[in-house]
């Protein structure tokens, strides 16, 4: 076998590669040198082994020179006010398998993306005044990659993340600005520590890869196409946030999406969250919403909730799930259900480790009738003095529809978070 520059075949003309993109190809050579090439072959295996050994090192030495988490870039006034600094850094080596073709490469984990920001706080009367500003950094993005090669946007202005105003005192909090609509995180609760790496959507590190149908095509969706959890996003909102009552806390909001002038819905969502603990030390934290974009009467509402329980003994189970009702024109009505169940444990004195397992279906997200399936295991190990979170995952997808039948997909992760 050898790798050519090659055309794109006829089949795969609307998803052309870039200019000078390798495709595997059946090889044409002579013994002698389908022998050179097979050595080439394992040279490249053992050399993929060193690079994933090299970047365990890597992200390790990275925690290890990092500030401890204990200093905090905090700055204090003398009036009671606070500004914090703080930021990210996620790098993640991944490796993405069609069934035919492997795809590894270093990338800005998508899962939970590098960023940096400030937060301000100060005494305001009876109650607080806050500002938040959140920016990612733009980098290479596991989203923006596939077996087609890449699409890297660099820094634009969907990395603002948050230019948050917000009043908060007893009555509960109001806030103004670029931020999360009431619904953002909802599909999200999950008490487990491995959570950091395995959660609720599955397609962080390779929502950009398509799908590969049994004849070795390009046919199929995008990963993330063919899944969704219908999580809350952030937009230019208003919203409030009512005190919370017996664990208990009611949102509420309405936003358009200013960082995106060609998008002319109107949002607006409500969700009701509650945390608490009970005898035994059983801890409870779950969420339900109701959110609808508004296109121009054309609207698409969504019911989605979560709920996630951590016993004491560090055994836990978390659940999702959620429904769509599109009314568009040819569009479908995709609904899901999500179940993991992990454990956390202290093994070392450096910080806690978990493990988990987890498992996804969903159905008619890109077409009528189709089906998606996913099921992944994960690690995650914190290293507490340097606020660094190390983790590998691995997650297999597949993918049905009446018009065919395609290949699983699977994913491996391998990374490092560091906080400041």
């Amino acid at each position: 076998m050898t790798f050519a520059r090659v055309a794109p075949r006829s089949s795969d003309a609307t998803r052309a590669p870039r200019p000078g993109a390798l495709i595997w190809k059946s090889d044409p050579s002579p013994p002698h040198q389908r022998a050179r090439n097979l050595r080439f072959i394992h040279l490249m295996g053992k050399k993929m082994i060193t690079t994933l050994r090299t970047t365990s090192a890597l992200a390790l030495a990275a925690a290890a020179l990092a500030a401890p988490a204990s200093a905090q870039l905090l700055y204090e006034n003398q009036s009671g006010g606070s500004v914090r600094l703080y930021g990210q850094f996620n790098p993640a080596l991944i490796s993405v398998d069609d069934g035919q073709q492997t795809e590894t490469q270093i990338r800005d984990n998508d899962l939970s993306r590098s960023r940096i920001g400030l937060r301000l706080a100060q005494p305001f009367g009876d109650n607080t005044f806050r500002f938040r500003f959140e920016a990612g950094l733009g980098l290479p993005n596991s989203t923006e990659t596939n077996q087609l090669g890449d699409n890297f946007s660099g820094w634009t202005r969907d990395d603002l993340r948050h230019i948050d105003f917000s009043l908060e005192g007893d009555w509960g909090k109001v806030s103004l600005g670029q931020g999360s609509m009431a619904a953002d995180g909802i599909a999200e609760s999950d008490l487990s520590y491995v959570g950091v790496a395995l959660y609720s959507y599955l397609a962080d590190a390779n929502a950009g890869f398509f799908f590969r149908d049994t004849a070795g095509v390009l046919s199929g969706p995008a990963v993330g196409d063919a899944l969704d959890t219908f999580d809350g996003s952030r937009r230019g909102r208003i919203r409030y946030d009512s005190p919370e009552i017996a664990g208990f806390t009611f949102s509420a909001a309405y936003g358009e999406n200013i960082l995106n002038t060609a998008d002319q819905s109107d949002y607006y969502d409500a969700a009701v969250r509650y945390s608490g603990e009970f005898a035994g030390g059983v801890q409870l934290d779950a969420g339900l919403a109701y959110q609808v974009r508004d296109n121009n009467g054309v609207d698409r509402s969504d019911v989605v909730g979560s709920a996630s329980v951590l016993l004491k003994n560090g055994l836990s189970f978390t659940f999702a799930g959620g429904t769509r009702d599109n009314d568009a024109a040819g569009a479908t009505d995709p609904d899901y259900l999500y179940f993991k169940v992990a454990y956390d444990v202290d093994l070392f004195s450096f910080g806690k480790t978990g493990v988990g397992v987890h498992y996804y279906d969903g159905s008619d997200f890109n077409v009528a009738g189709s089906e998606t399936k996913g099921w992944g295991v994960g690690i995650a190990q914190r290293v507490e003095a340097y606020n660094t979170d190390v983790y590998f995952t691995y997650q297999d997808y597949e993918y049905d529809d009446a018009a065919n039948s395609y290949q699983d997909l699977s994913t491996i992760v391998l990374g490092a978070r560091w906080r400041f």
